[in-house]
């Protein structure tokens, strides 16, 4: 159904309003202007009891009704977020989907699409590679200032010669750094009333739309021994261009002086320090998407093995990995091992994206259990880790069809189609107040009688502006 021109207009107008950013606002750890989040296409809401509906409005546009209010969802999140993290595997909440879980998803998936929103790509910038935002204003930057999380530590990582189309350089001869590139950042939720715990999460930024990082994987595994481990089997293995790029340090670089391990393990331990004494639960919840998945589990499998979520009263904080649209890691000892750790991952993909079947050249966890062997000595014997959500981005009506796999692939649109996703077999209904308009922030997947730009998001006049000497 096309959606009316007086409320999808609204969307375009963005492009607009976006504020501008001095040269000075745009340094890194400075704080800079927020960018206005893309305006709603305000639903019509209607109830009918505890029950999802969705109907049209008189305006004719996209009416969504929410069956349980927020408080509602803040109670039921308090009493079960153990259940949505995890504890069972997920089993009963996947198809249908849990409501609640399909809440949680999209959040955590905001969060990781934050590194998106917050990176600066422009390569007539100095700051190429850093964050747009200070620690203090991150949030509210990228559009989500009633997040409930307050930004504990930025992550850097060092330009890797193995992933040479992942790292974004400026062609300023005059730069914040030659060699590192904003990956990330870690957050704590500023209270524990809301979420039922205090929340550690973390997200990796990954790759927004071009995939070139894939043809750049060594596809080569490589025993994960790092120091401190309390295993160290040679046996668990995982990329080698995954684990450089967590691993790798720059000591002439001040933002790479430390490794992207190093940094988290930092932090997540300074984090949970300054919480334990308090006696209320914790979590510590990884997300990424695409590359930042990989790196997801990687720093997951790494705080387990550090016994870092294990508490001085003996209590182990549970850890989950929200990953979306992630490659394989590692082998199947690596998968045991996560798994014998308590590790919890819930992986979204679209069943038409080629990432989530990389690297290795078959499906070794699908094998019988006799040919696993095999598998294993294959240095292309790689293996899922965790619990798979499927969508399939053919089941939108808001998607038109196109033979670009950047659009499989990209973020928001795996946020729409979890809010539209009900179960197998069931009705593509929207859930949320998400507008549909946030998929082509970064692509061209809507269809045009949608009238949203492709690739619409973009800094007013590309970040110039007229001074005051003309």
């Amino acid at each position: 159904m096309p959606l009316p021109r007086h409320k999808i207009f609204t969307a375009a107008l963005l492009l607009l309003k976006t504020e501008s950013r001095s040269a000075e606002a745009r340094k890194p750890a400075k704080a800079l202007a927020a960018t206005e989040a893309l305006p709603k296409l305000v639903p019509q809401e209607t109830r009918e009891g505890n029950r999802e509906v969705v109907g049209q409005g008189n305006g004719g546009g996209l009416s969504v009704g929410i069956g349980r209010g927020k408080e509602k969802a803040q109670l039921d999140l308090q009493e079960r977020w153990r259940e949505i993290h995890g504890s069972y595997d997920w089993e009963g909440l996947l198809d249908p989907l849990d409501p609640l879980l399909r809440s949680e998803l999209i959040r955590y998936g905001e969060m990781a699409q934050a590194c998106y929103d917050g990176f600066d790509f422009d390569r007539f910038s100095r700051y190429c590679g850093s964050c747009k935002y200070s620690r203090r204003d991150f949030f509210e930057g990228v559009g989500l200032p009633e997040s409930g999380y307050d930004v504990t530590r930025y992550l850097h990582a060092v330009s890797n010669v193995n992933l040479p189309n992942f790292f974004k350089k400026s062609v300023s001869p005059k730069i914040w750094s030659s060699r590192a590139n904003w990956i990330g950042y870690v957050a704590a939720s500023k209270d524990s009333s809301n979420l039922g715990r205090r929340d550690i999460a973390v997200a990796w930024r990954g790759t927004v739309t071009r995939l070139e990082w894939v043809a750049d994987l060594m596809d080569f595994l490589q025993p994960v021994r790092l120091p401190g481990h309390k295993n160290q089997n040679e046996d668990i293995k995982v990329e080698s261009g995954f684990l450089d790029l967590y691993t790798d340090k720059d000591p002439g670089c001040r933002f790479c002086l430390f490794s992207a391990r190093e940094q988290i393990l930092a932090e997540i331990k300074r984090v949970v320090e300054r919480y334990s004494g308090s006696g209320e639960d914790m979590s510590i919840t990884i997300t990424g998407h695409s590359l930042g998945s990989a790196l997801a589990l990687l720093s997951a499998y790494d705080i387990a093995e550090m016994g870092l979520n294990v508490l001085p009263d003996g209590r182990t904080i549970p850890i989950t990995v929200f990953s979306f649209s992630g490659p394989r890691v590692g082998n199947r000892k690596f998968k045991q091992r996560c798994e014998e750790l308590g590790i919890k991952v819930l992986r979204v993909v679209n069943v038409h994206d080629t990432v989530p079947k990389v690297p290795g050249l078959f499906l070794n966890e699908r094998l019988p259990g006799t040919l696993q062997g095999l598998a294993d000595a294959l240095p292309w014997g790689y293996t899922h880790v965790g619990t798979e959500l499927k969508l399939d981005h053919t089941m939108s009506p808001f998607l038109k069809e196109t033979g670009d796999p950047s659009c499989f692939h990209n973020l928001e649109a795996h946020l729409h189609l979890l809010d539209g996703y009900h179960g197998t077999g069931r009705r593509f209904v929207l859930s949320s107040r998400r507008d549909p308009a946030l998929v082509n922030k970064a692509c061209d997947f809507l269809k045009e009688h949608h009238l949203v730009p492709p690739y619409w998001q973009q800094d007013e006049n590309k970040g110039m502006m007229r001074n005051g000497d003309g």
